[in-house]
């Protein structure tokens, strides 16, 4: 090719130079343009449990309430138990749940039910506080870190010694592989959460680094909930996260 565009008269020769020169860029060029395929964000989400609605517990018992409070995302869950009788039929949850519903909202004068979620001994997952399971409502389950977390309780006494069942460690960690796989929490990571009462473990204001599927005595001074209860908190987490699709090894720092 040298040796020919020498022979050529000076424009035919540059005009050669100027094709050749495109033919070498354009393919570059090209490839530079090609939009690159957008990668889809790892989310870990689990299926939805089967979730019996309040009315089914609630009947007519029910009184006029304030709308619901929402936060953007839960981030959060705390274990309770309802430090009532373990000894029971899972027929009679519904009537045990509505007592329950009447003790807070009667004598303690709360709007509703503090806890989201009621799970019993069988593993059958109750509807607690209105507003929507699949929306993160603010409940009123642990003092001082209400916002951004939901409550599930376990319908029971669970204190050291008391056999926990294993319907019931498979349904908490059911919902709770659901709850914070909506916002692709790792139910074995940590959260930073804020205080907003004095009565809790931290001052008002105070950043807290908490397990993000804890126990109630992590925000509180509570033995909440259960000893028993509490030694079945590590299963429970693996669980969760299996459910979610994680890997065995991930550990991963939830920061809201």
């Amino acid at each position: 090719m040298t040796v020919l565009v020498g022979c050529l008269p000076g424009l035919v020769a540059v005009l050669v130079l100027a094709l050749c020169a495109r033919g070498v860029e354009r393919p570059a060029a090209d490839r530079l343009a090609r939009p690159v395929p957008a990668r889809t964000p790892l989310t870990h989400r689990a299926p939805r449990p089967r979730i019996v609605p309040r009315t089914v517990w609630l009947g007519t018992a029910g009184r006029v309430q304030p709308p619901p409070r929402y936060d953007d995302k839960v981030v959060a869950v705390f274990l309770h138990h309802t430090d009532s009788p373990s000894a029971y039929d899972c027929a009679d949850a519904p009537e045990i749940i509505r007592r329950l519903y009447a003790g807070q909202t009667g004598a303690r004068n709360w709007d509703d039910i503090g806890y989201n979620f009621i799970v019993d001994r069988c593993g059958t997952i109750y509807e607690g506080r209105a507003g929507g399971t699949d929306r993160p409502v603010t409940g009123a389950h642990t003092q001082g870190f209400n916002h951004r977390t939901a409550g599930i309780a376990a319908l029971g006494t669970f204190t050291a010694g008391v056999p926990v069942p294993r319907a019931m460690t498979d349904a908490i960690a059911a919902l709770a592989a659901w709850k914070l796989g909506l916002a692709d929490v790792d139910p074995r990571g940590q959260v930073r959460l804020v205080s907003s009462n004095n009565l809790s473990r931290y001052r008002a204001g105070t950043t807290a680094t908490l397990p993000t599927l804890a126990g109630h005595d992590a925000g509180f001074m509570t033995s909440c909930p259960g000893a028993a209860l509490s030694a079945r908190l590590p299963e429970i987490r693996e669980k969760a996260a299996r459910l979610q699709g994680r890997a065995s090894t991930a550990r991963l720092t939830a920061i809201p």
